[in-house]
């Protein structure tokens, strides 16, 4: 499995299928969305899954211009929805480095979800009446460890112990196998995240155990490993002396915008499940 450089469940269960205590199941509408269930740690190992689940949608492309753009919006904060508590302020954090196109998924979601957070206080009582139903959120894109000198997990944990939020929303760029996902796919997860794991890359865990609330971790695949692309496709393995390299769209600026522009969409109606979906695209 250490051959298959993927943030993906999907991909993973597909390398190894029929794994004990692992189920999955299909639906969906607008996007094929695949549900994965891991019991526990010691059933996903062989996947190099924790326990948790893995909700994949894929379409044949994330973006602003599709005529189903409005449903693909809603059926993911559907999902989305599904994993968020009830009650409470939820902190939506973007991973990444948005000086780094590829890398800078998390920067552009988080520069287009509404912070409200502030708003009680902020306002009058006379202007408050004037607005929906707001659950209370906070936003933050911190940057990467080369431009702060400090960890990503640092950061967030600080900004739990303060703002002691009900969950935490980590969003990322991802890598997958198959040159086919790349701005196609997403994935959100209760599993919480590694960040930089896809790409060799590890930087300290973001999950539950570590915050002390749950970690909603949601990405879109962005990059894929050269020497994992050509095993899919060629089936053989290329000789680890070879250079390696991470593979990008040459149009990851337009990947990046339109996908993220749909997870921030998606990601207001979630957290407000009052606001419609014409509300939420005007924020951007």
């Amino acid at each position: 499995m250490d051959a298959i450089r993927t943030d993906l469940a999907v991909e993973r269960t597909a390398a190894a299928p029929e794994l004990p205590g692992v189920t999955q199941e299909t639906r969906g509408k607008t996007f094929s969305i695949t549900e994965i269930r891991i019991k526990n740690d010691t059933c996903g190992a062989p996947i190099g899954k924790p326990a948790g689940r893995y909700v994949t949608l894929e379409a044949e492309v994330l973006s602003r211009n599709s005529a189903q753009y409005e449903e693909m919006a809603e059926e993911l904060a559907t999902e989305l929805e599904r994993f968020l508590p009830k009650e409470g302020c939820v902190f939506v954090a973007g991973l990444g480095n948005r000086a780094i196109t590829p890398d800078a998924l998390g920067p552009r979601v988080a520069s287009k979800v509404l912070a409200t957070r502030h708003l009680r206080t902020a306002l009058s009582e006379e202007e408050l009446e004037y607005l929906p139903e707001l659950r209370p959120v906070c936003v933050l894109a911190g940057g990467v460890l080369g431009q702060t000198g400090m960890e990503s997990a640092e950061l967030l944990e600080a900004v739990c112990r303060q703002v002691q939020p009900a969950a935490v929303v980590a969003v990322d760029a991802l890598a997958c196998a198959e040159l086919s996902r790349l701005g196609t796919t997403i994935q959100m997860s209760d599993s919480g995240i590694s960040p930089g794991s896809g790409v060799a890359n590890h930087r300290a865990e973001l999950s539950k155990r570590t915050l002390g609330v749950p970690v909603v971790a949601l990405g879109v695949p962005t990059v894929v490993d050269l020497h994992t692309a050509v095993q899919g496709i060629y089936g053989k393995s290329v000789p680890k002396n070879r250079p390696n390299m991470m593979v990008t769209p040459r149009d990851v600026d337009r990947l990046i915008d339109h996908a993220g522009d749909l997870l921030a969409c998606s990601l207001n109606m979630a957290l407000h499940p009052g606001m419609t979906f014409a509300q939420a695209e005007g924020l951007g």
